[in-house]
């Protein structure tokens, strides 16, 4: 009675351990598989932007890109976002520990490596934030708006162009401080993508301003201020048309990347162990030789 009450508890003490184990993460997978990642998203975003598929550039002339091209770019940051996840979530299934074999749930071994693939994917995530807003930080300090004095206006990085076409001069005297004028202009453009638009206050002073500033007369100055508002227009409708594809391309890379960071650490689990991939994977089996499906003599 003794010894079977003694084996009985080394059965539930060695069941309790094994589901310890099991449910544990190893955080060498997890983060051997988000360093794949990274690498991987920054081999193919690199590849993206060398060939001109980069999601968003403040250059005038991505402004006038087509929105294919933008949608194409956007298109891209999803599929490189499969491939790096996907990869990081295999490293991340392979090289984890395979689960114990006291396993009460045949769905336990599956969970626990896609488990792993979803850690390495949301560590990949976390520290590429991290390392665009050290990079944008840096770049913002840097930057010649950041630098310069109050006069710095949002507007500057986005309607710089539309700026020096409004107050282009052939004549202008040396060491002429143009930038109150034109944060004050860029600010009165930037409500030109407003409900109400320029008011016609806002529009008299800036031709008052142009024709200050460059010696136009009064009806040129009115052509030019009346083109420049035009040209802001499209460009912030741009700037936003931009934005909403950024902003969709990356929660839907995220998303489906979560997914297939957990369906490939699966399938690298199973070919740790050397088991056939699962149901919902079959048609993967073919690439893939199982020693248990080899013919034992």
């Amino acid at each position: 009675m003794t010894i079977e009450t003694l084996v009985q508890d080394n059965i539930v003490e060695g069941g309790f351990i094994a589901a310890e184990e099991q449910r544990s993460i190893q955080w060498s997978s997890v983060i051997s598989g988000a360093f794949a990642s990274g690498a991987m998203a920054f081999i193919l975003v690199s590849f993206g932007v060398a060939i001109g598929l980069g999601v968003s550039s403040a250059s005038p002339t991505w402004r006038d890109a087509s929105a294919a091209l933008a949608l194409l770019s956007g298109l891209y940051l999803i599929i490189q976002a499969i491939v790096s996840f996907g990869f990081g979530g295999y490293i991340a299934g392979r090289t984890a520990r395979p689960a114990p074999t006291l396993a009460t749930i045949e769905d336990d071994g599956e969970r626990r490596d896609g488990l792993h693939g979803l850690m390495s994917w949301a560590l990949a995530i976390l520290i590429g934030a991290a390392l665009l807003a050290i990079i944008g930080a840096a770049a913002i300090e840097r930057s010649p708006v950041r630098s310069g004095a109050g006069n710095a206006t949002s507007a500057e990085p986005l309607l710089s162009y539309e700026l020096d076409k409004l107050f282009r001069a052939p004549r202008r005297p040396v060491n002429t401080d143009m930038r109150e004028a034109r944060a004050e202009a860029g600010r009165i453009l930037m409500t030109s993508s407003s409900h109400s638009g320029i008011t016609v206050d806002d529009r008299a002073y800036l031709v008052q301003q142009v024709a200050a500033l460059t010696g136009l007369g009064a009806p040129d100055a009115e052509r030019r201020v009346d083109a420049s508002i035009a040209d802001a227009h499209t460009a912030i409708n741009r700037a936003r048309r931009n934005s909403v594809i950024v902003a969709f391309s990356v929660a839907a890379a995220a998303l489906i990347g979560a997914a297939v960071a957990w369906a490939a650490a699966v399938a690298g689990g199973r070919h740790r162990d050397g088991e056939p991939l699962p149901n919902w994977m079959a048609s993967s089996n073919r690439f893939h030789r199982s020693r248990r499906a080899m013919p034992v003599p």
